[in-house]
């Protein structure tokens, strides 16, 4: 939680996560002796490819086939929006497998990389007749590591909470207007403290998060999308707060401000946008 508050609140844009989910997947495998330190040290970026075309966050809506061959498995199918997967040495994707869903490691087929709307680079990567390994774990892992992704993603968008909060609170002491600074102005300052509520909420979420999944507590997965639903609401208000109080210059490319709301709309769709979750936690109440 504290490195992904510390890149939101950076704007960074390495693929760090997508390698700790595929990390986190192969740490399950036998193949983990052999993958993870070379992770550990650098040498081999990973990345999660799980969503496919039509899935709409159902994550047990996986299209990719998986066929035994020989000793190892093909597969056969399209995924999208992998984030790092430009970058990714390999990939550990789910595919249908005779058994039910399952989790693969496979080359990197190194489809056409594109730039997404916050600047973070992803592909859609095509497998075709692909070799792969068989991981160990299935759907249950998919949710597993997708609730564990949705609680750094929280913690990513307090970081940039935190920068939109911290830099306009200094716009409006600075900013002058009939010759006095704009924060002077009550309706402004009414507008701080509601977003300075709104951070304060999503802070106590996401740290609530993070404790129940270390624990392994059972409600962790409810949990988490009430986090994500939370919190997505609470970065979307101060994102839209943060651009309205800089005025027009607020989406300008010159300002961070127009970024951090950029990245702060990317990470709402991220593993589930905020109705997809509020919808997910009423069925699990």
């Amino acid at each position: 939680m504290s490195v992904m508050e510390a890149f939101g609140e950076a704007l960074v844009v390495e693929p760090y996560l997508p390698t700790l989910m595929g990390g986190l997947a192969v740490a399950r495998s036998p193949l983990a002796r052999s993958i993870l330190p070379a992770v550990v040290e650098g040498k081999m970026k990973l990345a999660f490819a799980h969503a496919e075309k039509g899935a709409r966050y159902d994550l047990g809506f996986v299209k990719t086939q998986a066929r035994k061959a020989g000793e190892g498995w093909t597969l056969e199918g399209e995924k999208a929006g992998v984030v790092g997967a430009p970058m990714a040495d390999r990939l550990v994707v789910s595919a249908a497998a005779p058994d039910g869903v399952a989790l693969f490691l496979a080359e990197n087929p190194a489809g056409k990389p594109y730039r997404t709307v916050d600047e973070m680079r992803a592909a859609d990567p095509v497998f075709r007749g692909a070799k792969a390994e068989r991981l160990d774990g299935g759907i249950a892992l998919v949710e597993e590591l997708t609730d564990f992704a949705a609680a750094l993603v929280c913690a990513e968008a307090v970081g940039a909470m935190k920068f939109a909060c911290d830099t306009t609170l200094e716009y409006l002491k600075t900013r002058k207007q009939f010759g006095v600074p704009i924060g002077t102005f009550q309706a402004l300052q009414h507008r701080m403290v509601d977003m300075f509520i709104a951070l304060e909420e999503a802070v106590s979420f996401t740290q609530y998060l993070n404790l129940s999944l270390a624990a392994k507590e059972p409600h962790g997965s409810k949990l988490a999308s009430g986090a994500k639903s939370k919190v997505g609401n609470a970065a979307r208000f101060i994102a839209e707060q943060a651009v309205q109080l800089h005025g027009g210059m607020g989406m300008s490319d010159e300002l961070n401000v127009g970024h951090y709301f950029k990245r702060i709309a990317s990470i709402n769709t991220q593993y589930g946008d905020p109705t997809y979750h509020l919808m997910r936690y009423a069925q699990q109440a």
